[in-house]
């Protein structure tokens, strides 16, 4: 009789793969370079609260030093040492009932202030200026996504209009997460997260169209049972007969739907409680943000053409390492054998502050570094915009174009250049603003679309409104002023400019 024994077997096998994590001090350098400037000084100063081995430097400090050195040789201990020993002994046994307490969550300013009214915290609220952008992030948090995910939402965030749509095609997305982020996503995959993205307030948010923004409107509204016919028949007009719609042809549709006076008469309000700009309405509702832009640099043209620029430090001081709190660690050092578990415990709380301080310090060096450089390029780039703050004269410049000026990677620059801003002597406008892609001819010649799109808006400006050019019109035109390119070019730079076609003009 024969019998089968399964057998397991372990086979132990040796690999060797290079793996990149990011450090803790590179993960906040990142985090640091990706911060506006109101958000970052915000960061500097809860770091200054939360870290007592960090400290700001005073313009008094150079006139303490120098106090200290005339009473030095007096022998004994002078007035000012007896202060900064009672004020070390103050620190560390600060320190001691700090331990265990840097992960407590801290109180909110209703709760600080407990006896506010209600105008008092409506003011509170009001104070605190929320971008288009981290309120669209605000509610990325909160759905269940990996970490690419969150990756390619924040990229379909980020390439968001300011009216809200987003009108890069899902494909140029796809392959820019490739090319600049190393992001490798399918046309389908970003689809799915722009479907997201579209459940988000504003309704409309996020629409490729206006056509889309509308439906997306109307699908928020199907929950409510006040109005639902005039509803559905609305969603019946946006869906089916959209050309008639946007043409204002409402005889038509109310012939092609066989309405009433009435039901057209109610049609006609629910359209106007749609938002064809939800971007816009967003801003308005979070404080007026778009007003209230602080610069990260700004950048001076001086008469002769010559271009200079600064980092905006606004109100963040200048950061140190305490003295208090290294002297302590050193006496502490020197002093190991025999130390009590207390003081144990209290040379490795300062120690760790010490060496969280200090690393603070060192990325917010990075992150002035790397905006300047970076900041440094874009001018080289573009230095004719900067000097006569023509919109025509910006030169075709991509993320790599920068990066390989700088040595910096392309992720980098993307972080720097996401919601930042430079006021120049032409007005304020976001590093994006300076970017944009080429468009080669068939010769050979390199323009910026950007140019292109410029003069294609001053032709159409000025074209004779009872007789509107045509796409094929418009192409001839262009090549008369030395910009030779194809028709479906024209007509795809005007659509993305939110201009239609002759016969609606």
């Amino acid at each position: 009789m024969a019998t089968t024994e399964n057998r397991q077997v372990q086979v132990q096998k040796q690999e060797q793969r290079q793996i990149q994590r990011l450090t803790q001090q590179q993960m906040l350098q990142v985090k640091l370079l990706e911060m506006p400037l109101s958000e970052f000084e915000q960061s500097v100063n809860a770091e200054l609260d939360d870290n007592p081995a960090l400290e700001t430097v005073s313009p008094d400090d150079a006139l303490y030093d120098d106090d200290r050195l005339e009473t030095a040789d007096g022998g004994g201990e002078s007035f000012e040492e007896q202060s900064e020993r009672e004020a070390r002994e103050d620190a560390l046994d600060s320190a001691l009932e700090n331990i265990g307490r840097d992960d407590e969550m801290p109180d909110t300013a209703y709760e600080r202030h407990g006896q506010n009214t209600a105008a008092d915290y409506e003011e509170i609220v009001y104070g605190d200026q929320v971008s288009f952008y981290d309120k669209l992030k605000e509610q990325m948090a909160e759905e269940e996504l990996d970490e690419q995910q969150q990756e390619v939402m924040e990229y379909l965030i980020g390439s968001l209009d300011d009216d809200g749509y987003l009108r890069k095609d899902l494909e140029t997305i796809s392959d820019e997460l490739a090319i600049y982020h190393n992001i490798n996503v399918t046309v389908k995959e970003v689809e799915q997260m722009l479907n997201i993205l579209q459940t988000f307030d504003p309704p409309g948010i996020g629409a490729r169209n206006l056509q889309e923004c509308l439906l997306l409107q109307m699908k928020r509204k199907e929950t409510d049972n006040k109005g639902q016919e005039t509803r559905r028949l609305l969603h019946q007009v946006l869906a089916h007969h959209f050309d008639a719609f946007i043409k204002k042809h409402w005889r038509k549709i109310q012939d092609a739907l066989q309405l009433s006076d009435y039901q057209l008469e109610e049609l006609q309000k629910e359209v106007k409680r749609l938002n064809p700009k939800p971007g816009a309405s967003l801003s308005e509702t979070q404080g007026r943000s778009i007003q209230q832009i602080t610069p990260d640099f700004i950048v001076d043209t001086a008469d002769d053409g010559t271009v200079t620029f600064s980092l905006n430090n606004s109100d963040i001081p200048e950061l140190k390492v305490s003295p208090s709190f290294t002297e302590m660690v050193e006496t502490y050092k020197n002093n190991k054998e025999g130390m009590s578990r207390q003081a144990k415990e209290a040379l490795l709380y300062a120690k760790e502050k010490v060496d969280k301080a200090q690393g603070f310090i060192d990325a917010v060096k990075q992150r002035r570094h790397t905006l300047y450089i970076t900041m440094k390029a874009i001018i080289g780039w573009q230095q004719r915009f900067f000097q006569d703050g023509d919109e025509a004269d910006l030169r075709p410049m991509i993320l790599k174009d920068i990066a390989d000026k700088t040595g910096l990677d392309i992720s980098t620059v993307s972080r720097v250049s996401n919601i930042k801003y430079a006021q120049t002597r032409w007005g304020t406008f976001p590093l994006r603003y300076f970017f944009s892609d080429g468009y080669v001819t068939e010769n050979g010649e390199e323009m910026s679309t950007r140019k292109i799109k410029v003069i294609l808006k001053e032709i159409i400006d000025q074209e004779d409104k009872r007789k509107p050019l045509s796409d094929e019109a418009l192409t001839k035109m262009m090549a008369e002023k030395g910009f030779p390119i194809a028709r479906r070019t024209i007509a795809k730079y005007r659509e993305q400019m939110g201009i239609p076609v002759a016969r609606l003009r």
